[in-house]
């Protein structure tokens, strides 16, 4: 999985840097949310609590997909500002690995 950054901006307001990417990838499924977030993080070097993909949209045919991702500065900005049901979708899969170990 390739990441290109298509447009890079940071929200004061809203203390977070917000990052438009195209997701470019070999496989026959889309990369999921997980695959996503652990890639941003190491190309940012930013804290994989604090990292939301909004939206990854596949392109038809094309092994791409374009992607929203947020990096906040805290977490608490990020549990004030995002829809719960995005932060269930980030999150989810994370916390239900760790009940089961």
């Amino acid at each position: 999985m390739e990441i290109v950054v298509e447009k890079d901006t940071k929200n004061p307001l809203l203390n977070r840097r917000e990052i438009y990417i195209r997701v470019k990838y070999q496989d026959e499924a889309t990369p999921s949310r997980n695959a996503v977030r652990e890639k941003i993080c190491g190309l940012f070097n930013a804290d994989p609590s604090k990292v939301v993909v909004s939206y990854i949209k596949p392109q038809f045919g094309m092994g791409e997909a374009l992607s929203y991702v947020k990096i906040y500065d805290t977490e608490e900005d990020l549990q004030k500002i995002e829809p719960k049901h995005i932060i269930a979708r980030n999150f989810q899969q994370s916390e239900e690995e760790e009940t089961e170990e």
